[in-house]
């Protein structure tokens, strides 16, 4: 098509130099008729450049036009005309289909995409740093019960801190928010990811309602801890039941009061004895469900350490066990002091008694802020492991495999840190020690 334009361009342009100079060669020679002829093909050959010149914008500029403004049902003509006017034709009409094809398959490929958000359960929200709502499936629509879904300053119906809270997610957080329907509230994850498009910065935020997950969960706990509840009452009950029969036998039977004597004291020593672990039992429980609400302030965090681990000098030395604490001396945190030691109380408890005694063990107390800017405290021992059929149940109430133990100083403690908003994991080093790691809340100097 360009060959074409140029082609026809030159010819007038070579036809105007040539009649330029023969015009100036013949005002030269004073040759009029000559100089006149000249002066015709030169006022020709202008007249056909603008001619062609406007014929070949108008085209490229109706082409461009019509592109712009999303029209493809446009065709040039392609009879009845000159040669190089029919080839440049047939090239305009050939980019229109090729744009057309390519703006058909954008197209599909947009509604594939609508296809897909609008057939999964997870409600998908696409918003521009503005909170502009670019995008919505009719599952976020249907959780947040907005019919029209166009900026995050709607969600204000919902809850007057939810636009502030949405416009300040960023790539990766990942938080629960309640939502409510006709019926009941519904807890949501909501979680964030970022693209960068030539428009600007877009979030894309996920809703996925989770009631069905925590009410698995939450089945799932308390038939745990009914299971272990049982077997610690159902343990008790059972010898004070069959002493219980004995003693009524002994009685019917007519047996000796000397030895009926007897019999009736070992039985009631027994009955004591089982009804004061059952005591226990109750009153650890009473212990796990009566941790107060935490009473935050900040607090050196070495000086906390110090205090615990000086309250376990006589065990350690008994165990010839070594401890090492590593933790800068500025490092603040912003707890209750007071539960935050009882959960070091009970981690360096458990460490102690997982190491054997003269064996040169070591515990490990070492502390760092991660890349969310809160505290990582870490207890670690090279004890014997906990074995991986316990490990699933280390958290669960009452779980113990220590013929003395409670069974509730992990479960308490993983309690205190998440009434702090915080966590504490199990994990493995990289040399094989157990390790328990708090996470919580950095404290200002």
């Amino acid at each position: 098509m360009f060959k074409s334009i140029q082609y026809r361009l030159n010819i007038y342009t070579a036809l105007l130099i040539l009649a330029v100079a023969g015009a100036t060669l013949a005002f030269v020679y004073q040759k009029y008729p000559f100089a006149v002829l000249g002066i015709a093909i030169i006022i020709y050959c202008l007249f056909a450049l603008e001619k062609s010149y406007k014929r070949y914008s108008q085209n490229f500029i109706f082409l461009l036009n019509a592109l712009e403004n999303g029209d493809y049902l446009f065709r040039f003509s392609e009879t009845k005309l000159p040669v190089r006017e029919r080839e440049m034709n047939m090239m305009m009409n050939r980019i229109k289909e090729i744009l057309a094809k390519a703006r058909n398959e954008v197209i599909e490929n947009e509604n594939f995409l609508s296809l897909i958000l609008e057939s999964v359960s997870t409600g998908i929200i696409i918003i521009d740093d503005r909170g502009i709502v670019q995008r919505v499936n009719h599952a976020a629509v249907n959780l947040l019960g907005i019919p029209h879904f166009s900026h995050i300053n709607q969600l204000h119906s919902i809850n007057e801190t939810y636009p502030a809270l949405f416009h300040q997610l960023k790539a990766g957080d990942r938080i629960q928010i309640l939502l409510m329907n006709e019926r009941e509230e519904l807890p949501i994850s909501l979680r964030v990811t970022e693209i960068r498009l030539k428009r600007g910065m877009m979030r894309i935020l996920t809703l996925n309602n989770i009631d069905s997950e925590l009410e698995s969960k939450e089945m799932e706990s308390w038939i745990r801890l009914i299971r272990v509840m049982t077997h610690e009452i159902m343990n008790s009950i059972a010898p004070i039941t069959s002493l219980s029969e004995t003693m009524k036998f002994l009685y019917h039977s007519g047996a000796d009061s000397n030895e009926l004597r007897q019999n009736t004291l070992e039985a009631f020593e027994t009955i004591h004895t089982t009804a004061s672990g059952l005591l226990s039992f109750v009153e650890s429980y009473r212990k796990f469900t009566a941790v107060p609400k935490p009473e935050k302030r900040n607090f050196i965090l070495n000086t906390l350490v110090d205090k615990v681990v000086k309250l376990h000098e006589t065990a350690l030395a008994e165990k010839h066990i070594t401890i090492d604490v590593h933790l800068p001396e500025s490092l603040t945190a912003y707890a209750d002091d007071n539960l935050i030691a009882q959960v070091l109380i009970n981690l360096l408890k458990n460490a102690i008694e997982a190491i054997e005694a003269d064996s040169n063990g070591k515990i490990i107390i070492s502390g760092k802020c991660n890349a969310e800017g809160k505290i990582d405290l870490e207890v670690a021992d090279a004890g014997k492991p906990i074995p991986a059929d316990i490990l699933p149940h280390i958290f669960i109430p009452f779980f113990t495999t220590k013929p003395s133990g409670s069974g509730i100083g992990l479960p308490v403690s993983r309690y205190i840190m998440r009434l702090h908003g915080g966590k504490l994991h199990h994990l493995l080093s990289s040399d094989g020690m157990t390790v328990f790691q708090l996470e919580m809340d950095q404290g200002a100097l």
